[in-house]
Parts: structure tokens; C-alpha cells; sequence
């Protein structure tokens, strides 16, 4: 089973939380399913959810380079030279990040944010269309700071072959393995085609989940988050 969700701003990417914030169990009512990868706190958009664990590690795994496409608020306005930088490479603390995709693009008509990103007139923003190959702890905030542009607001829109489409914050549906990762190492049997789910509409607060967390994914001992 594959569940794309729009995670929210200020959703946490793990059913549980010994504080109490908001996680992936207030819109996803589906037990077994666990996120394939993370997705920070303060970050929107794509989260794929699935109950298999060949496949969970086969989407998530540096190792495939799976391509992971973001929207992202910066603050000024990116030169050539700063894009550029950012495709090449950029210096990190943990070193050099691999080669990626980037472009300006025009302010996407997207659904507004709670609490809203702080508008200051005296200094522009712009997106970016980042896609990266690879999955650093808050990797797209440190490479835009890096080039002197920090991140305002941050989307998740695609990974691999998989985009948000049209689902709003909160919404999640089921999707299917792709055709060419029918038989894939770690995944030896094929997932039978599922009647689709209805959308969950925003907002909606779904039963929470009683069941056993993954271990590590819970509460202060989970994994730091990735962007």
C-alpha cells in the first residue's frame, strides 16, 4: 500500500509524540503505514506512506537517488551566479552536496499557510525550484542560507514519479508502485491494485493509531528530520 499526503506546516512526521504536537496520525487513519523518509516540522507538502518495508527503505535509501522536487520562499532575489552555485554544489558543514537542479520560478498558486511567512517591504522574495538527488538533515535550508538566501517557506512537490497533484494541506490518497518497481530487491511480491480512497478533507482529525511505532520514530528518540 502507497499513501501520498500533503503533511501541514507544523505536523510532525511520525504518528506519535510523547509532547502532544500534531503528527502524521491526526489526518491518516491507516494502520501500518509508516513514512518512507522525512519531512521536517516546519516543512509542507509530499509525505509518502506505505506498510511495506522493502519498499519503504527502496523510496527512502540515499543510495537510489531518487529525485525529490521542492518550491522554495527565499528571501532577496537569487542571481545567476547564487542558481548556479546551487546546481554545482554547495559547501555544507558535512561536505559538499551533490549536483542538483535549479530555476526561478513565478509565485506558485499555492494554499496559504498558518501562521503566515512574515512579509518585511523592505526586503523581496522570490521561489526557487530545487530538486535534489540526495537527503541531508535540512539539506534545502542550509544550501539556499549558504548562497546568502535564506528559506522562508519550503514544498515538498514530487518525488520519483509521484506529486502532490491537486491534494490540499491535510488531504492524502492512495497510489500505486510503478510499473518498474513491481520486482525490486527487498520487494518480492507484487502489491495487487487497491480501490482508491476518498480524500480526507482539511482539517478533518482522524482516529489516531494505538498501534507499535517503528522504533526510533517516536517522541525524543526519533531520527532528525529531513528536508
Amino acid at each position: 500500500m502507497i499513501l501520498l499526503l500533503n503533511k501541514p506546516f507544523d505536523v510532525l512526521c511520525q504518528f506519535t509524540d510523547i509532547d502532544h504536537r500534531r503528527t502524521l496520525a491526526d489526518f491518516v487513519d491507516i494502520p501500518g503505514v509508516y513514512p518512507a523518509g522525512r519531512l521536517d516540522r516546519d516543512s509542507e507538502g509530499l509525505v509518502i506512506l506505505t506498510d511495506d518495508g522493502g519498499l519503504q527503505h527502496r523510496i527512502s535509501h540515499p543510495r537510489h537517488k531518487l529525485a525529490k522536487t521542492y518550491w522554495v520562499q527565499v528571501e532577496g532575489e537569487p542571481d545567476r551566479h547564487a542558481l548556479d552555485q546551487l546546481s554545482r554544489g554547495v559547501p555544507l558543514k558535512d561536505g559538499m552536496t551533490a549536483p542538483a537542479q535549479a530555476r526561478l520560478i513565478a509565485e506558485p498558486d499555492i494554499w496559504s499557510r498558518t501562521p503566515p511567512v512574515r512579509d518585511r517591504a523592505s526586503i523581496p522574495t522570490r521561489w526557487i525550484e530545487l530538486t535534489l538527488y540526495e537527503g541531508r538533515n535540512r539539506q534545502v535550508r542550509r544550501m539556499t542560507a549558504a548562497v546568502g538566501h535564506p528559506t522562508l517557506r519550503l514544498l515538498r512537490m514530487r518525488i520519483g514519479s509521484w506529486s502532490l497533484d491537486d491534494l490540499a494541506p491535510g488531504q492524502w490518497r492512495e497510489t500505486q508502485i510503478p510499473d518498474e518497481w513491481r520486482k525490486i530487491p527487498h520487494h518480492e511480491q507484487e502489491t495487487q491494485a487497491r480501490r482508491h480512497r476518498p480524500h480526507h478533507t482539511p482539517g478533518h482529525k482522524a482516529s489516531r493509531y494505538k498501534g507499535k511505532p517503528t522504533p526510533g520514530r517516536s517522541g525524543k528518540n526519533r531520527r532528525p528530520a529531513r528536508d
